[in-house]
């Protein structure tokens, strides 16, 4: 059966059609397709690649042993332990914690051993190591100890909590650090010029876009390569070809009304200052107000947690002692669930210190005494309060007419505990806000007793 010209060039058409969709469909992300491959490609933690850095160090020299490396997503733990293992001319193995079990590490195990007894080396990488149990944690030690394999574990949790000390002893921890805004915008200059990137297309998009996307991924490189892809692929192609990313394109991709919110400029600082002079003044509705704005900026919520628990201290004190572990449990619920559930947390914790009597107290007598520290001679510890554990320090009169204060009948005693020079110091006024006020009179009963002979 025949097909006339027409029916030709309709099935041709269909046939790129589907070429096109099958190319659609099997190309890598972004983020997979601009993965450096080597060192000099590789953005970001100088504090351990830089020049005479113990990591470059080791493994320039060839000389790399397990390690974990710790920190956030997205700055680069599955890279760093692939060119490594390139480097090194180790045979790469990856796995993840969340997919393999026992059955997997010992297979893995098996064809390390005999890569070990033809002379190779194995590089295991274990993505999110933290969420192995006991007993796989502990299938890795005997390779580990007789060098079968060269252990990688990435976690994003703190190594001393989720990892067995058997295993952590027998590895070097490295800690990667969130990339930071200027090598986020390298990131994405290059994958714009990159021809793995968008480098054969043509694109506009302008530096504030690519700052506002630096901002918004927090660190995180996979988060900022997947939204200027998600932006190139959905902004407006001209009639000469030319992709245009405009503000509404990049606010769909973000989800973010405050595109230009910078967390290190001066709006960000202006937008805390708002917060904490806010509560300080007692006015809640306007605390919360200025806290929704930086979090509808984008900001860290647990950066909003540390600065309450700053105020906690210095701006409510004595006056609510229940401030500050308030805050505290505010930023482990934000650190539980993290956004957008812990908003409500935060709201909590703005209306509780903004309704809070307030004292200064504890502020003043902490910069007053770090003045004095930092000025006057340092003074050495009075001997009648030294310790004297030992026999020569005894005789050294170390320790001598030290009076422990629960063998008295007030509790108290009228022994010295400043230096010579700083004798009868104060640094701690209280004032009578709140329950600081039961303070003051225990304070002022004490000194009164103290005086008097």
């Amino acid at each position: 059966m025949f097909c006339n010209a027409d029916e030709e060039m309709r099935a041709e058409s269909m046939m790129e059609q589907l070429s096109l969709f099958d190319d659609r469909q099997t190309s890598a992300p972004l983020a997979s397709r601009l993965r450096p491959e080597t060192l000099d490609e590789y953005v970001g933690q100088k504090h351990l690649l830089g020049k005479g850095k113990i990591l470059r160090q080791l493994i320039d020299r060839d000389q790399v042993s397990s390690m974990i490396f710790w920190g956030p997503p997205g700055v680069g733990k599955t890279t760093l332990a692939r060119i490594i293992a390139n480097r090194t001319q180790a045979s790469f193995i990856e796995f993840s914690a969340v997919t393999s079990g026992i059955k997997e590490i010992r297979e893995v195990m098996a064809q390390a051993e005999q890569n070990r007894k033809m002379g190779i080396r194995t590089l295991l990488f274990v993505d999110e190591i933290h969420r192995f149990n006991k007993a796989q944690q502990d299938a890795f030690l005997p390779y580990v100890e007789k060098g079968s394999i060269i252990l990688v574990g990435a976690t994003t949790e703190n190594p001393s909590f989720e990892i067995n000390s058997a295993l952590l002893s027998r590895c070097k921890v490295f800690v990667l650090k969130a990339l930071e805004e200027g090598d986020l915008l390298e990131l994405l200059h290059h994958a714009l010029k990159s021809p793995k990137g968008f480098g054969d297309m043509q694109v506009s998009v302008g530096e504030e876009h690519l700052e506002a996307i630096a901002r918004f991924a927090n660190g995180d490189a996979r988060t900022a390569l997947n939204t200027l892809e998600m932006a190139v692929l959905n902004g407006e192609m001209d009639t000469d070809g030319l992709i245009h990313v405009d503000d509404e394109v990049l606010a769909q991709c973000m989800n973010r009304r405050s595109l230009l919110y910078d967390k290190n400029g001066e709006e960000h600082y202006n937008l805390i200052s708002a917060l904490h002079k806010s509560m300080r003044n007692s006015d809640p509705d306007a605390a919360v107000y200025w806290m929704c704005r930086m979090l509808d900026g984008g900001e860290d919520p647990l950066y909003i947690a540390r600065r309450l628990i700053r105020f906690a201290s210095e701006d409510v004190g004595m006056a609510d002692p229940q401030a500050l572990p308030l805050a505290v449990s505010v930023y482990q619920a934000c650190h539980f669930l993290g956004m957008p559930e812990c908003d409500v947390h935060l709201t909590h914790a703005v209306v509780y210190l903004s309704m809070a009597p307030k004292s200064n107290a504890l502020y003043t007598a902490c910069e007053a005494c770090k003045k004095d520290v930092k000025e006057l001679p340092a003074e050495p510890v009075p001997l009648q309060i030294c310790n004297a554990p030992t026999g020569l320090m005894k005789e050294l009169n170390y320790g001598k007419g030290y009076i422990y204060a629960h063998d008295t009948e007030e509790k108290l005693s009228r022994m010295q505990c400043f230096p010579d020079s700083l004798a009868g110091k104060r640094y701690y006024y209280p004032t009578e806000q709140g329950q600081e006020g039961k303070v003051k009179e225990r304070l002022e009963e004490i000194l009164k007793w103290k005086n008097e002979e």
